[in-house]
């Protein structure tokens, strides 16, 4: 994640910036959907408001629930997109606001639609998300999905990505804190349950193996 102040960020991201559709979503957001901005980096009117929104969220006083923060994040990635860099945009967000903040929460906007779906639903906290978005890649969903199944805390997860970005394998960074890769625990149906049972006892195979081989054909 070298890109300097000068550069267009890239993003992952399937759906327009600024487009508002995890917080826009009433599955996700129930009655705060309602609420949801838009902002469109190609809109003169629309790039005011998302200065004033970024000016806002980086002086505390847009609030600090999740779904204003990802609002601020949005704002932030809409206004870097209208601007042209992470520096244009802290300049045009006005005094206080650094390169730095800008940078961080424009990234996280551009998580993967799945990750910002989790911040929203409150699994993932925006602050953890923020280190999330500095790693890239498929790096991205492990440790997110790590931080939802193993109750990472922010400091670790700061760690975690810092280690990453300097050569280290996630896998490595992870076990070192006790977490399995991979490792999932799920409740099944009583029915379910004895015949996984049964089926790997037949074919003399873990009952993760048969689990494995169910879903990659469910997943196909």
């Amino acid at each position: 994640m070298t890109d300097g102040p000068d550069e267009i960020p890239p993003t992952d991201r399937e759906s327009p910036v600024g487009a508002p559709v995890i917080r826009g979503d009433e599955r996700v957001a129930g009655e705060r959907a309602k609420e949801a901005v838009e902002f469109d980096p190609d809109d003169p009117q629309s790039v005011r408001e998302a200065a004033e929104t970024v000016a806002a969220f980086a002086g505390g006083s847009l609030g600090d629930d999740r779904f204003y923060m990802l609002r601020g994040a949005a704002a932030c990635a809409a206004l870097v997109r209208a601007e042209g860099s992470y520096k244009a945009a802290a300049e045009r967000a006005g005094d206080g606001v650094t390169v730095s903040f800008i940078r961080k929460w424009a990234r996280v906007h551009d998580l993967p639609r799945p990750v910002r779906r989790h911040v929203a639903m409150g699994h993932i906290p925006p602050t953890a998300a923020k280190h999330i978005a500095r790693v890239g890649g498929e790096s991205r969903y492990q440790l997110s999905f790590a931080v939802i199944d193993n109750d990472l805390t922010v400091r670790e997860v700061r760690a975690i990505a810092s280690e990453v970005n300097d050569g280290r394998p996630l896998e490595d960074a992870l076990r070192e804190r006790g977490v399995t890769p991979g490792e999932l625990t799920v409740t099944l149906p009583l029915d379910t349950y004895r015949e996984l049972r049964r089926r790997a006892a037949l074919e003399d195979e873990e009952p993760g193996s048969v689990v494995t081989d169910a879903l990659d054909a469910y997943l196909d």
